[in-house]
């Protein structure tokens, strides 16, 4: 049996583990990764993009490559919820405008069908050297201290290798293989509802009455589903509800009662349209998170660690959001720049926040599922605080005494605090106006108040003796950035001489305020030497 050797191997050639490959190749670890499909998905499947999780690519300069392969929906901002799709709206879910976002972020919503970004990421995955096997199937999975063995199977040639990686990323899917074969379970609801898709030509611009739909909840007696422009014409998807427990199956959905099926959905008994295929599988909607994200040198992402009903559009982001989390710290790692310690952060972070994202798509879903919205309302967390707003609870950062420790905050009154998101801020740089967003992503960031003295020279001298990239951005009348308007102190929570330790994804590391005597150079050194588990 031929034998190999990586340092990370992912299993899963989706949106996550794609993303993971180009994430880890920027930080200069080429990866392996194995996909037992023998293509990218041919479905549209998730069809939006949070801005943060955009602001990941725009780090790793695929923005534009990224917004360039838009779905024609882009427009689109109306999410509704109607027993048919030519009667009443029964709710409207609320979304943040452009103007809203462009407060918080850099960047924006992206429309783009999952079958159009995966071969994306894949080719920028191959581009930067990263080692991508579809048609590839795991066989068997040994973990030990030294690393993981894996036995794949490339399914074209019935050939089998063994791959000895240091580390394992398994973003295999909600059905996870790997996750079953390392005997991590999960928690939730499970399954809620299986469904069936099936595309289909229609002129609906009569029950549309001029709406711009991103999706269509319908509920009503003889159909619950989603309606889904694909090309905001005339192709469309629909997305139907079976009941196996009712004796239903995927076998009962004939042309015939697809046909019914658009009808009841639509609310026109007469409408023409066309069936254009009846064969895909059957797939469900679930709610379910893994007890860990993590074994000894396996860290779960993306659908296999948490699955969530597509109301809200959270799903693919998290996934993608859960891979930048953890490329960063495996790089750092297998560079031993850090201990084994900063992987540990993975599941400390990234599981609290699936759990409340699953949570909230629940109470979207109810609303789908026919709940009135006032009776979910005040548990609702806005699409802007679930995209910027979440903290993590512990993890790889210095936490301050007297955090409140909140889960998710509001993005528009940042708080700055470690574990939160560092916020976005235009200055004034050598080339114009400039977020702050955009210094995060290779290394460290040291963010000074143009007022403090020499101190921050230290911690760079601290870095490099460690081997991690950081540079110190001084922002002030005299800095690299220019504050005419004294919004940096008041976006960041500092007060003269105050400055903030950002990390490679762009979240809050430590902070001194500037009220505190120092010296802090000391307490800088000691917040990277804690996080980096090299103390």
């Amino acid at each position: 049996m031929k034998q190999e050797q990586t340092s990370v191997l992912i299993v899963g050639g989706g949106l996550t583990g794609l993303s993971a490959a180009v994430f880890l190749a920027r930080h200069g670890v080429r990866a392996t990764l194995v996909e037992r499909h023998a293509d990218t998905s041919s479905h549209p499947k998730a069809r939006a993009i949070n801005p943060r999780t955009m602001e990941l690519y725009r780090a790793v300069g695929m923005e534009e490559r990224v917004r360039a392969g838009r779905s024609p929906i882009s427009g689109n901002t109306d999410l509704v919820h109607v027993e048919t799709l030519a009667g009443q709206e029964r709710v409207r879910m609320p979304n943040a405008s452009p103007d809203d976002i462009g407060r918080i972020s850099p960047t924006q919503w992206t429309l783009i069908d999952q079958n159009q970004l995966e071969p994306i990421l894949r080719e920028r995955a191959v581009e930067a050297g990263a080692d991508v096997r579809f048609h590839t199937r795991v066989e068997t999975v040994r973990e030990d201290e030294e690393g993981v063995l894996v036995r794949v199977r490339d399914l074209a040639s019935d050939t089998e290798t063994e791959i000895r990686a240091a580390y394992v990323i398994a973003a295999d899917g909600s059905r996870s293989p790997l996750r079953g074969m390392l005997g991590i379970g999960g928690h939730g609801r499970g399954t809620i509802t299986n469904l069936i898709s099936f595309f289909f030509e229609a002129d609906l611009d009569e029950a549309l009455r001029g709406r711009r739909i991103i999706a269509a909840y319908v509920n009503n007696p003889e159909v619950r589903g989603t309606i889904i422009p694909i090309d905001n014409d005339r192709r469309w998807v629909i997305n139907v509800s079976f009941f196996p427990e009712q004796g239903q199956s995927a076998e009962d959905f004939t042309e015939e009662r697809c046909v019914a099926l658009v009808r009841a959905a639509v609310g026109v008994p007469d409408l023409q349209l066309k069936i254009e295929s009846v064969d895909m599988p059957a797939w469900d909607i679930s709610a379910r998170v893994a007890d860990a994200f993590a074994t000894r040198r396996v860290f779960v992402a993306g659908d296999a660690a948490h699955v969530m009903p597509p109301t809200g559009a959270f799903g693919a982001s998290t996934g993608i959001q859960d891979a930048y989390n953890l490329a960063w710290k495996l790089a750092l790692v297998l560079s031993g720049a850090a201990g084994p310690g900063l992987l540990a952060s993975y599941d400390a972070e990234r599981r609290p926040v699936a759990e409340e994202t699953v949570r909230q798509a629940m109470l979207r879903f109810a609303v789908r599922d026919g709940k009135q919205y006032k009776d979910v309302a005040a548990d609702l967390l806005s699409e802007a605080a679930m995209t910027f707003g979440y903290r993590y609870p512990s993890g790889a950062f210095t936490a301050e005494d007297g955090d409140p420790g909140v889960l998710v905050e509001d993005p528009e009154r940042p708080s700055a605090r470690p574990g939160a998101r560092a916020p976005h801020l235009v200055l004034d740089g050598p080339q114009g106006p400039q977020s702050v967003i955009d210094l995060y992503g290779d290394g460290f960031t040291l963010l000074v108040d143009g007022t403090a003295d020499a101190w921050p020279a230290a911690v760079e001298g601290e870095a490099e003796a460690l081997g991690v990239s950081l540079r110190t951005v001084r922002v002030g009348p005299d800095g690299h950035l220019r504050d005419p308007d004294g919004a940096f102190p008041r976006r960041y929570g500092i007060h003269p001489g105050g400055a903030v330790l950002v990390r490679p994804d762009g979240f809050v590391a430590w902070r001194t305020t500037g009220t505190a005597p120092g010296p802090h150079d000391r307490a800088a050194a000691h917040a990277l030497r804690a996080l980096l588990d090299r103390l």
